[in-house]
């Protein structure tokens, strides 16, 4: 190995960490600066009360991703944190006291779809089967590739493979090739929620989303989405990795082309090398001066973000009946609160949201004989927010949950607090108070998104959700391996 650099990475979040792992294995010495008092990003916790909340991310897919990562190192899952199934993964709630549990086996699930729609089984398996296939092109290829320019695409094998995983139609035509079940299309269409874009308007490659979700299953890491964070750090830490909390960069210098030193409210840090796990757009147009940014203020206005979210964590003195640990209420119309994110941005009139109760699964989250509620309800981004409207949608997710469950929560709520807009710019940095990154539309995936090298320092490359492979916690670790692995060839002198 050539002789090691001195590395800052920028961002303690999923892939922050990921990329300050791979490079002090490679023997460089590395430093993660992180701006807020704990590390994981948007996986952090908040603890009042004897209640633990996740305050991001809560639904754990993709299993093999995060033991191929720590199966670099040597390690595994078990060795940080136990995994227990969830059965059902989760329950949709469609109203009028019509709900459906998702079973965590797929001979189960066939039957569902069968009761629902006669002959939909064997749609379902030749749906799957077609999913799998693409979940394993992406994953074992795509990903992994840091797409700084189409020319990693033109090969022949990749053109077939494209057409063949579907690039360029749509997941809402590719489902409504199989099911004509409002409710199953629905089940079908739910995950590429998390990808920050409509159905119409995502690529049907990610129907790999549905084997992720159904064959891969619906996981729950004991303890919170935070224990994933605590193995990275742990793992980091035992490699030599230093992270230093409350320092917030301020400014990268640059010296020609290549930066010399970040300055922070904790003083000024020399590197080697740097790779910014922070918002992408915020290092872009405020951390560089004008000369060395990627892209123009107008660029960054072009690009269609992914939803925000109002999310209330909530502590009841009390436990709940019939109630799953993730739970969705679809009892309104998903296309006009979609209209509401993406055509038309306001505050919906009739939401969606999602309800988190881990409790449920986890003891360790309440005090005993209490719940512990997480209530989100997706935005467009950019919306003015202030507490009055915040409250306004707490009271109509609260008086829609109670009507649905036929059970009261209002009166047994210790603990509340809320997250939304202002929370996330304010903590994150987040262009437009984004909750999930860059929107993955066909214009933005691959090497569409924004690049991951900056164009203008030769010793900087950028990770993380609004970049390569995009949003989600599995595609940030992978976005943190990758540009590790971009970082150590530009040191050796191979790129």
């Amino acid at each position: 190995m050539n002789k090691p650099q001195n590395i800052i990475v920028i961002g303690a979040g999923f892939a922050g960490l990921s990329a300050a792992s791979v490079l002090a294995k490679a023997g460089h010495k590395v430093t993660i600066i992180e701006k807020n008092d704990q590390p994981g990003g948007r996986a952090r916790v908040w603890e009042k009360d004897g209640f633990k909340f996740d305050m991001g991310p809560s639904w754990y897919w993709m299993p093999d991703v995060f033991e191929n990562y720590f199966a670099l190192f040597g390690k595994k899952v078990s060795d940080y944190y136990q995994l227990t199934r969830l059965d059902p993964g989760y329950r949709v709630y469609f109203g009028d006291d019509e709900e459906i549990d998702v079973p965590a086996n797929i001979e189960a699930l066939e039957e569902l779809f069968e009761q629902i729609e006669p002959g939909s089984s064997a749609k379902l398996q030749q749906f799957l089967i077609q999913a799998k296939y693409k979940y394993e092109v992406a994953m074992c290829d795509y990903v992994f590739r840091p797409s700084h320019s189409i020319t990693e695409f033109i090969d022949l094998r990749l053109i077939r493979e494209s057409f063949r995983i579907q690039m360029l139609s749509s997941m809402s035509k590719h489902v409504r090739k199989y099911f004509k079940n409002p409710k199953l299309i629905k089940i079908l269409e739910f995950p590429v929620l998390f990808l920050g874009a409509t159905p119409q308007n995502t690529p049907a490659m990610y129907s790999l989303m549905n084997y992720a979700d159904l064959s891969l299953g619906t996981w729950y890491p004991m303890g919170g989405m935070n224990e994933i964070v605590k193995a990275m750090v742990s793992l980091a830490t035992e490699l030599g990795v230093e992270i230093k909390l409350n320092t917030e960069a301020s400014k990268i210098n640059v010296s020609g082309n290549k930066a010399q030193t970040i300055e922070t409210n904790q003083g000024t840090l020399t590197a080697d090398f740097i790779i910014a796990g922070a918002d992408y757009k915020f290092v872009d147009q405020h951390l560089l001066d004008k000369a060395h940014r990627n892209y123009t203020e107008s660029h960054w206005e072009s690009r269609t973000m992914s939803p925000s979210s109002l999310v209330y964590f909530i502590g009841l003195n009390k436990k709940l009946k019939g109630i799953t640990h993730h739970n969705l209420f679809f009892d309104e119309d998903f296309d006009l609160h979609a209209h509401h994110i993406y055509t038309d941005p306001q505050w919906p009139d009739k939401p969606l949201f999602y309800v988190a109760c881990t409790s449920q699964t986890d003891s360790s989250v309440a005090p005993e004989g209490c719940e512990n509620l997480f209530f989100l309800m997706p935005l467009a981004p950019d919306l003015h927010d202030d507490e009055e409207t915040r409250e306004k949608y707490f009271n109509i997710m609260i008086d829609r949950f109670e009507a649905i469950t036929s059970q009261t929560i209002r009166e047994s709520i210790v603990v509340k607090r809320s997250y939304a807009l202002n929370d996330f710019k304010n903590d994150y940095n987040s262009y437009k108070g984004n909750a999930y990154g860059l929107a993955n539309t066909l214009a933005q995936t691959a090497f569409f998104k924004p690049s991951m090298k900056a164009k203008k320092v030769k010793n900087m490359l950028y990770t993380g959700q609004l970049t390569v492979p995009g949003p989600g916690v599995p595609p940030a670790l992978i976005s943190g391996q990758v540009a590790a692995k971009e970082a150590i060839k530009l040191m050796s002198g191979k790129k």
